[in-house]
């Protein structure tokens, strides 16, 4: 009796172990593609930016304003941050005194050392006569540090730099509904832009 109750856990043992074995068939496994957390993005509404500089324009509500950390004697360098969306925009104003071509030479030489990184960078001119606004925006494809940054000047006396840096590891495709959503809420800075 008692070789029998082995015989029988012996087979159901063997019998388990086969269909575990044979259902390990490493032909037929696909793996789950990497996904990424879902993000809500907030309804576009904005306010009049409230700061003691020669400019002023309209920033999202869902955003706040501080100042930079690495220039407390410059007021007019603020960041707009996206807490919520783990971004930044980094702001800083310089008076111009017959350098222009400086500024916009700085400019241009910060945005192009993505390059390393980048496998595009597109230019688009700005300009709003109506508001004695123009500029360029730099917008940088690929996997850097900063993939949107732009410049505003009335060309004579006020000069104005943003660049859009996320705060994390830079992956195009993972930011890149973030990107498309902030990259909205520059165009309207853009449109709002005066000087004072």
């Amino acid at each position: 009796m008692v070789l029998q109750v082995n015989n029988k856990f012996y087979m159901i043992s063997l019998l388990t172990l086969t269909i575990l074995f044979s259902s390990c068939d490493n032909e037929n496994y696909t793996p789950k593609p990497k996904a990424y957390f879902r993000i809500d993005l907030s309804e576009k509404k904005y306010t009049t930016l409230v700061k003691d500089c020669p400019f002023t324009f309209e920033i999202p509500t869902y955003s706040t304003i501080k100042p930079d950390i690495n220039a407390p004697n410059e007021p007019c360098w603020f960041n707009i941050d996206f807490t919520q969306l783990n971004a930044s925009i980094y702001v800083s104003y310089k008076s111009v005194n017959g350098n222009l071509y400086t500024f916009l030479e700085d400019s241009r030489t910060l945005a192009f050392k993505h390059t390393v990184k980048a496998y595009d960078i597109q230019q688009q001119i700005i300009q709003i006569p109506e508001h004695n606004v123009y500029g360029i925006v730099y917008q940088i494809e690929g996997n850097a540090a900063s993939s949107y940054q732009f410049h505003l000047t009335d060309s004579v006396h006020h000069f104005v730099r943003g660049s859009l840096y996320f705060n994390n590891i830079p992956n195009q495709d993972s930011i890149q509904p973030v990107l498309d959503f902030i990259k909205l809420d520059i165009e309207h800075l853009f449109e709002t832009f005066e000087w004072k």
